[in-house]
């Protein structure tokens, strides 16, 4: 029997629900100036260890968060389906989730 093939696409909404901050959104992390500045490459190279604490902290708060029932619910269809999940996120929640 072939299980039917299902895609999702999530982006950076179904980890939000983790309490992960989005990027564009209406608080999103590009709306705080000095990091959107320090998360390019000029910073990484003029600015050095400021860059790495920016990216020190998110991986902190990525350590701190868990996730949630969509990321579960994915997972948990991968038992009766087929499964690809097509993402832009890099907070591995969706590995997380199983």
């Amino acid at each position: 029997m072939v299980r039917q093939h299902i895609v999702f696409l999530t982006g950076a909404g179904v980890s939000a629900e983790s309490g992960l901050s989005t990027f564009r959104g209406k608080n999103g992390l590009w709306t705080n100036e000095e990091w959107l500045r320090l998360a390019s490459a000029d910073a990484l190279y003029n600015d050095t260890q400021k860059c790495l604490e920016f990216y020190n902290l998110r991986r902190k708060h990525l350590a701190e968060v868990f996730p949630n029932e969509a990321h579960r619910m994915i997972a948990e269809m991968e038992k009766d389906y087929e499964v690809t999940v097509i993402t832009q996120n890099v907070d591995n929640l969706h590995e997380r989730a199983g």
